[in-house]
């Protein structure tokens, strides 16, 4: 049997396969690879120490080996990006909200998109929070891209600083 490494961030986590059975994963550090399996942590130091271990390769490997499923990119509510399959999306006028539930018998609504939400501790990046989250603290978005939610972030943050 042979391990196939899936890749999740192209030379940075993979997930190890033997045949359709999970064996681990591993992820790319400054000072090497580490190894997760049944909740222990191996580190291994080279790309070579992992083949001869593992018996995989995964620099050669290309990126593109496997199909990604469900995109972030593809899953869109209204415009905005979310993290998973929407159901009931609505977009709520009065709050300026894209919101959808997780599952079709969730109670919970997740608002799509990126946000910029003031907790205690300070100002804080989210992508799709729940709608309570929202209505609890003063928060920024939705916001369609990653960049422009950063670029909120340092303007707020600047702001209170000063």
């Amino acid at each position: 049997m042979t391990v196939i490494s899936k890749t999740l961030i192209p030379n940075k986590e993979w997930i190890l396969k033997r045949d359709k059975e999970k064996i681990g994963s591993i992820s790319k550090n400054k000072k090497g690879f580490n190894f997760f399996k049944k909740g222990y942590k191996f580190f291994l130091e080279n790309p070579d120490e992992v083949k001869k271990e593992l018996g995989v390769d995964l620099i050669s490997l290309p990126s593109t080996t496997f199909k990604k499923v469900n995109s972030i990119t593809e899953l869109k509510v209204y415009d905005f990006p979310c993290n998973s399959k929407p159901y009931s999306s609505v977009y709520n006028i009065k709050k300026k909200l894209p919101l959808y539930a997780k599952s079709s018998k969730s109670k919970s609504q997740y608002c799509a998109g990126y946000y910029v939400i003031k907790f205690r501790k300070g100002w804080v990046k989210s992508f799709c929070p729940k709608l309570i989250t929202l209505e609890r603290y003063k928060f920024y978005g939705p916001f369609k891209t990653e960049q422009e939610m950063k670029n909120k972030l340092n303007t707020v943050s600047k702001d209170e600083t000063t």
